[in-house]
């Protein structure tokens, strides 16, 4: 069943559309080895980097220049009201995400564009050290935290699913969670990022979300609503999560995806197990937006089969 149109004759909210089709989740997640985000109050515009009071002169060139290097940059938010023209500083979180070099660093910077100096390269590549060396200011940060988007001129669903939910989880881990102002994937709203391993959930309740910080602060996950880990290619992410869901494993750093071709993705685990995953994308139907206001398409969805244990070559 396909959701009516709202009342202009437009497609409705793109989360309705997600939950009624019960599309999968698996393999949603954005790409990205690494993480920098920093504090922006103020109001965000559809493009934060260049639509906030970040100087956009700054923004724009250093968000093309994560990019580059596999690197997910973002403003956050501490959730509730705030002033946003008050002289202050603002935290900074850099994460790297890869198993093994999984590592969060945090700090405050006067200016944001003293994220200039950070050194990138080392952040997509996990050098914890050089990352320290080049902005020292930062520090290690032991417990994970957690970026819900609540960026309604991104995508409605971010603001009326994911701020309740911000303010909920907030009142359980105070100083945890943040506003981010996008993390991809609107209509999977309420949506959320944990880190430092770059695990993304999707369509959260207060007490789910809390469920995966509790997991995350053991070095697990939760497999319900799981989009993927950002370190791995969405059909990275989709073999990771059915192994995870034949296995029963949730230890975060347990899998690594050490291969892929047209076909398959090989998955394998610390204790020397490997599976082949069959991954395939097939067009949706029927269609649907993946975005508040936009019409409905046939948009492509990846599908799994069943792992098979095997060598890894």
């Amino acid at each position: 069943m396909t959701p009516a149109p709202d009342a202009t004759g437009r497609p409705g909210l793109c989360s309705t559309y997600c939950r009624v089709l019960r599309e999968p989740l698996a393999g949603t997640a954005v790409v990205a080895r690494g993480w920098v985000v920093v504090e922006q109050p103020g109001p965000w515009g559809a493009k934060a980097p260049t639509q906030s009071h970040l100087d956009a002169e700054f923004g724009g060139p250093f968000d093309d220049q994560c990019k580059k290097v596999d690197v997910r940059f973002g403003l956050i938010r501490s959730p509730g009201r705030h002033a946003d023209t008050v002289e202050r500083s603002h935290q900074v979180f850099v994460a790297s995400t890869t198993p093994g070099r999984t590592w969060l660093l945090g700090g405050q910077v006067v200016d944001p564009s003293e994220l200039g100096e950070l050194d990138l390269e080392a952040v997509a590549h996990g050098d914890r050290a050089a990352v320290i060396a080049s902005l020292p200011g930062l520090s290690p940060v032991d417990e994970p935290v957690v970026l819900v988007c609540t960026n309604g001129k991104r995508d409605g669903c971010c603001a009326v699913l994911g701020r309740p939910l911000v303010s909920g989880l907030a009142a359980r881990a105070p100083g945890r969670v943040w506003e981010a102002n996008h993390l991809g994937g609107h209509r999977f709203a309420p949506t959320a990022t944990y880190l430092p391993a770059g695990t993304m959930h999707g369509h959260l309740t207060v007490e789910t979300a809390a469920e995966v910080l509790h997991a995350a602060d053991r070095g697990e996950t939760v497999l319900t609503g799981l989009r993927g880990r950002s370190t791995w290619t969405k059909r990275g992410q989709a073999a990771e999560i059915a192994v995870r869901e034949l296995t029963g494993e949730l230890a975060l750093d347990a899998l690594r995806v050490v291969a892929e071709d047209l076909e398959t993705v090989s998955v394998q685990h610390l204790d020397g197990r490997s599976w082949i995953v069959p991954v395939s994308s097939a067009v949706a139907d029927p269609p649907r937006p993946d975005s508040c206001g936009k019409e409905p398409f046939a948009m492509s969805i990846l599908q799994t089969g069943t792992p098979v244990s095997g060598a890894v070559g």
